[in-house]
């Protein structure tokens, strides 16, 4: 019987051991993902007023425009302030309202978010669920108010039930957009190769 060396010992543990972590060391974010992800999200998002869901009056929450805010409020440097011309556009193409809503109203919405990030710095979770409050409530009175002057007539309790189901929801959609952070940094690419 062929007696093991200690070298040979070593280096079995060491592989064992070192396969379980080898995947970890030498790696880096895709910067294609990390660059992708924040507006892929938004825009799929955007596309939810298509999901199969049919009520009297609108219920579903803003969810492109929540997660807009997600993004911004969990990275604030990761969409630029120009950001909301081109996803305010892409909603307005699937959000059913006039076009160049979304446009003005994301813009304005990137604008004043920035203004918050420059004044309030160091904002904790409550801070930061009553300025989205503010905005997703200040979005959809506005979306209301432009849809009745295209033509609508819709009175302002038709989106009460919205209102609150978004102001709750907000949380949810950060978590959720916590989560796309995780996956869009994920180390997948191999550095220096």
């Amino acid at each position: 019987m062929k007696a093991l060396r200690p070298a040979t010992l070593t280096r079995g543990v060491q592989d064992r051991v070192g396969g379980r972590f080898r995947k970890r060391i030498n790696r880096a974010p895709s910067p294609l993902l990390a660059a992708v992800v924040p507006w892929v999200s938004v825009m799929l998002l955007s596309m939810s007023p298509y999901s199969p869901m049919f009520t009297s009056s609108p219920l579903l929450p803003p969810l492109g425009f929540m997660a807009l805010l997600g993004w911004r409020m969990l990275r604030p440097g990761m969409l630029p302030i120009w950001a909301g011309f081109p996803l305010g556009a892409w909603d307005d193409l699937f959000s059913g309202q006039p076009f160049g809503s979304a446009i003005l109203l994301w813009s304005g919405a990137m604008i004043l978010m920035e203004f918050v990030d420059v004044r309030v710095p160091w904002r904790g979770f409550f801070q930061d669920w009553l300025v989205a409050s503010g905005l997703i409530i200040a979005y959809l009175v506005l979306s209301l108010a432009f849809a009745n002057m295209t033509g609508g007539s819709s009175p302002l309790r038709t989106i009460a039930p919205q209102l609150v189901l978004s102001i709750v929801a907000h949380p949810i959609v950060t978590r959720l957009v916590a989560m796309l952070d995780r996956l869009r940094l994920v180390p997948i690419r191999t550095v220096g190769r």
